[in-house]
């Protein structure tokens, strides 16, 4: 899912924050998304390379507040690890903000609406 606009650098970026965030929330972010599944769905990265906006999707639903609370309370931490994983690749650690990817609820939903 490429952005007309980005730079092949933000592009980059984002795709490896991407995957450092996955693995954060497999083994030592774990615990704040025990019981859940949570998928990164898109990373944004802004042109200087110093916010990201990561998109989570998290199944089941009906405790994405609960989850996404956990997450923005501790999202110093995960910002913190996952300095330690792209320290090689970036002179600064992007100031990272977590949103909710609803797109498989409102799919879910129009499904639901469709079969009636």
């Amino acid at each position: 899912m490429e952005n007309i606009g980005e730079s092949t650098r933000q592009q980059k970026v984002a795709r490896q924050i991407q995957k450092d965030i996955s693995e954060l929330f497999l083994k030592e972010c774990a615990e704040l998304v025990r019981g859940v599944i949570v998928s990164v769905t898109t990373v944004r990265v802004s042109p200087d390379l110093e916010y990201a906006r990561i998109y989570l999707s998290i199944f089941p639903f009906n405790r994405h507040e609960e989850i996404m609370g956990r997450i923005e309370a501790e999202s110093w931490r995960i910002r913190k690890l996952l300095g330690a994983r792209m320290r090689n690749q970036l002179r600064v650690v992007p100031e990272i903000s977590f949103f909710l990817d609803d797109s498989l609820e409102y799919i879910e939903n129009i499904d639901n609406l469709l079969k009636k």
